[in-house]
């Protein structure tokens, strides 16, 4: 196991790695802005280097100066977190190149997967299905048209480098397509660097669900189960829950071996999530891969009993997978709130501040990832995440109502959160029901008082 490993990343996801690490009795170092100088969650690493100005160009996406702080600080590892840097092929090269581990997949496989049109064709060749669409990246306008054309409407342009929904957008008629290929470009331009497009047929009313999966660098692979991600506004995740009533039984046995089995010949190292779009007939299509651990993985590890980071953490260090696919059976039921810094009656305006008071609530089935304490501030210049808060039962109501008594258990001062939203999700008709889907939220319940 390594002795040192360098987290380049901040906030909650640096706090995340750090305890992990710790227990494990890994001595970590992590970077640190300008805006992140006098932070909490820093008392949770071993080390602070200061990295630079609170811009993250020139400091957590920083390439250069990450390598070396590694090398200066004797680390053996680099844990890029979700976020920032975690799929960059470019960044995963030169930690290599550095003699620094590099705690994720291989460069080729973050290129492979982390390029949505070659995903498409990669996964298509192993068997997985797809969303009809394109086969390549669609030159242009016209391109998109005739595309368009081939897998009928309404479709969807999604930027080839794109993430977060960005460089996306919906098109319902011919007559639409031009204006939003150039809006969506020009915004994956600005956003990723990358403007090129790809098109495929848009599921109305689907279902977003994504299976976990870690592979080895011995040929071992395993996937541990699906989450449910459907709650989303702006193409985000709001909510998260595992395992996903949205996913049949049937479909279940289906997809997930094919997941395995894909992960396993593609030679996949560490862990990464498959994203899947199911229909309104509860089939299932591969929409996209994540070459890291997503924000949500904490519900996969209540369902599991696991720590995923410690497992990358052990891969990394060319440890055999402990975990076997006959052992990974999911008991109870578990749910992600993802308290966010931000007005959802304004837009999802963020909400950047001091926070006045922080108080969580403690119980059976109640988990609380953050970096913050009261006194720190939620700087203008990164997300506005708050914490995740996690309810485990040993079904979905009991989940549903831990999670219910923790957020009206919750307080936070200072700063305007989405903690309302996600106590009207919670007493949703819909969202108690399972039966939501990608639109719900947006279509139903935000904007409500």
């Amino acid at each position: 196991m390594f002795r040192r490993i360098l987290i380049a990343n901040r906030g909650e996801v640096a706090a995340r790695v750090a305890r992990t690490a710790a227990r494990l009795g890994i001595e970590t170092v992590a970077v640190a802005s300008a805006a992140d100088a006098d932070q909490a969650w820093l008392s949770e690493v071993d080390r602070v280097v200061r990295i630079g100005p609170a811009r993250a160009a020139r400091s957590y996406l920083d390439v250069e100066a990450l390598i070396e702080v590694g090398r200066h600080t004797g680390c053996a590892a680099v844990h890029p977190g979700w976020g920032f840097l975690s799929e960059n092929e470019h960044f995963a090269a030169r930690c290599e190149a550095a003699g620094l581990t590099f705690i994720g997949p291989r460069p080729r496989h973050i290129r492979e997967f982390g390029d949505k049109s070659l995903a498409r064709a990669t996964m298509g060749k192993l068997g997985m299905p797809l969303i009809p669409g394109s086969k390549e990246p669609v030159a242009d306008a016209e391109h998109a048209k005739r595309v368009a054309e081939e897998v009928g409407y309404p479709v969807l342009l999604k930027a080839v480098a794109g993430g977060g929904g960005r460089g996306m957008r919906g098109v319902d008629r011919p007559e639409d397509l031009a204006a939003a290929f150039e809006e969506a470009s020009a915004e994956a331009l600005a956003s990723f660097g990358d403007g090129r497009m790809y098109l495929e047929r848009r599921i109305v009313g689907g279902r977003h669900v994504e299976v976990q999966v870690l592979g080895d660098a011995w040929g071992n692979a395993v996937v541990l189960g699906e989450r449910e991600c459907s709650l989303q506004r702006r193409h985000q995740k709001v909510l998260e829950e595992a395992p996903a009533p949205g996913l049949s039984p049937d479909e279940r046995a289906r997809i997930l071996p094919i997941v395995a089995d894909v992960v396993r010949r593609s030679g996949y190292r560490n862990a990464g999530t498959v994203e899947m779009l199911v229909d309104a007939t509860g089939k299932a299509y591969f929409m996209e891969m994540n070459t890291r651990l997503q924000v949500e993985h904490p519900v996969t590890e209540e369902i599991m009993g696991v720590d995923l980071v410690e497992h990358q953490l052990r891969i990394a260090a060319n440890q055999r997978l402990s975990l076997t696919q006959d052992e990974l059976v999911p008991k109870g039921h578990a749910i992600e709130c993802r308290i966010n810094a931000e007005d959802p009656d304004d837009g999802f305006r963020p909400c950047p501040g001091l926070v006045e008071t922080l108080d969580f609530p403690e119980g059976e089935g109640i988990r609380v990832d953050t970096h913050l304490t009261a006194g720190d501030r939620i700087p203008p210049n990164y997300d506005s995440m708050v914490a995740k808060l996690i309810a485990y039962g040993a079904d979905r109501s009991q989940a549903i109502e831990r999670m219910k008594a923790a957020l009206a258990g919750t307080r936070i001062d200072g700063v305007t959160t989405n903690i309302e939203l996600h106590k009207r999700i919670l007493d949703w008709d819909l969202f108690v029901s399972g039966r939501y889907d990608t639109t719900s939220l947006e279509t139903h319940l935000v904007g409500r008082s």
